[in-house]
């Protein structure tokens, strides 16, 4: 989208021989090094696939609802870590792309951080149930 910042891929509008791509996405916790290596070799296996990108969405998806970011065939990014791990081993070019090593050991750091997550008591359940029961 040219002028839509709440799309997750952005061509600012003015172009010329400073025409940039912003990739909205990433969490500013990531390893910049393996998110760049992923989107460009995501990048290049859409270009070795020919796959069409979908059209330009000039609404502000924040506003949107999910039937209608539905209807535009729009998909939302994983919720939670555990979502994210999910997407990533089902996707097909991330163990090649990051190589075997760190994939796994990338999965097994993760799914652990997932695990302490998943098991920490927070102070709005401590606050919520312990009144309650």
């Amino acid at each position: 989208s040219a002028s839509n910042r709440s799309a997750l891929i952005r061509i600012p509008a003015s172009r010329g021989i400073s025409t940039r791509t912003e990739i909205r996405c990433p969490d500013p916790t990531c390893n910049p090094y393996l998110a760049l290596a992923m989107m460009l070799n995501s990048g290049l296996d859409g270009v070795k696939n020919n796959l069409t990108p979908p059209a330009e969405v000039k609404r502000d998806i924040f506003k949107m609802t999910a039937a209608e970011m539905e209807a535009e065939g729009i998909s939302v990014m994983p919720g939670s870590l555990k979502e994210a791990l999910e997407e990533l081993k089902a996707n097909p070019i991330a163990k090649p792309t990051l190589g075997e090593h760190i994939y796994e050991k990338y999965i097994i750091a993760k799914e652990k951080e997932w695990d302490s997550f998943r098991t920490a008591v927070t102070d709005w359940e401590l606050e919520k149930y312990l009144t309650v029961y």
